[in-house]
């Protein structure tokens, strides 16, 4: 397997703070690759770290096999797109997109070519005489990424680019920018605190906190199987479980998670658990169900998830809890 991007111990320090400690990384060759994580987790400094805006106090970063600490930025085969999309303003967005080929001295005719290539890729044929004042949102975002593909990068660099768009609007971005990595088989790395993002787009997704790499896996790998608490409780939503309660639930004494989707609602005597309904939350494809059960001191209510069609308890009203051995999950740490 060939890898696009890898990391060997790599650290960044800034004075006192360890935004990036340690980290080990490999992304591979034509991989649509998440790095995913709360703010300050480090995400965004490994991003930069890979593009050259910052350099590694301490460890080594391989791009393609070749030790970038003696590749300067603008010889890197990567290209950022940036959450702010950082067009030109007093640029049409046919300039905006050659931008970059005019510095590396591309002649125009060839640039022409190349720009209008790159918008019909990103469904703007004919946008081109437009200023970014002008342009949607979602519009905006596309002339980002055709100026950022029209250098034909390797390894396309992207900040959170869907954060300032609306809720409708960046799920339909989620579906281009999957299919634009498919066409095109190059590797996209994507920094993102949203972990529908992460888990819808990725082949691959990195979880970090506090600049530590803590889990990497398929999407379904890290939803299904967490190595911690911290990963549980940040991706997707989960009911995390004291080894306690875990013991009283039919486990060992370790800390354990069980996703809200595995846990059925039954009669009270009828399933693994009884316990009295504290709580109900209309989500629209279904309603979350907070039941306070028995347990250690302090422990939260077991949350189960009931689908539009099967009508949720009432709130106060008794209800037993059941799910399948393989649903309780047993996790490394905390």
């Amino acid at each position: 397997m060939t890898l696009a991007v890898e990391f060997e111990n790599v650290s960044r320090h800034f004075g006192a703070v360890r935004a990036v400690d340690g980290v080990d990384m490999a992304i591979p060759e034509g991989a649509f690759f998440a790095m995913l994580g709360p703010s300050g987790s480090g995400k965004t400094t490994c991003l930069r770290l890979i593009s050259g805006f910052e350099t590694p106090t301490a460890g080594t970063i391989r791009i393609f096999g070749q030790d970038a600490g003696r590749v300067p930025p603008n010889r890197r085969n990567v290209n950022t797109v940036f959450q702010d999309y950082a067009l030109f303003p007093h640029m049409t967005v046919q300039q905006n997109v050659e931008y970059g080929l005019m510095v590396k001295g591309i002649d125009r005719r060839t640039r022409a070519r190349r720009a209008g290539e790159m918008l019909g890729l990103v469904q703007l044929d004919g946008f081109g005489p437009r200023r970014p004042g002008e342009l949607s949102g979602g519009q905006r975002q596309r002339v980002a990424l055709a100026r950022a593909l029209v250098n034909e990068p390797r390894v396309l660099l992207l900040d959170e680019p869907l954060g300032a768009l609306d809720l409708k609007l960046r799920e339909a971005m989620q579906d281009e920018l999957k299919a634009l990595q498919h066409r095109l088989g190059i590797t996209f790395v994507f920094v993102t605190h949203d972990q529908g993002e992460a888990l819808s787009m990725a082949d691959r997704v990195a979880v970090f906190s506090a600049g530590r790499l803590v889990q990497v896996g398929s999407p379904a790998e890290v939803y299904d199987r967490p190595r911690t608490r911290f990963v549980a409780d940040f991706v997707g939503s989960s009911n995390v479980l004291p080894p306690a309660l875990a013991a009283r639930l039919g486990g060992p004494a370790q800390w354990a998670s069980l996703r809200p989707e595995a846990v059925r609602i039954v009669a009270p005597g009828a399933g693994r658990i009884d316990g009295r309904v504290v709580a109900l939350r209309f989500l629209g494809a279904g309603t979350r169900v907070a039941v306070a059960v028995a347990g250690p001191a302090g422990a939260p209510p077991v949350v189960a998830f009931a689908p539009a069609g099967q009508p949720p308890p009432a709130e106060g009203s008794p209800v037993g809890l059941h799910w399948a051995d393989a649903a309780l999950h047993l996790m490394e740490g905390e």
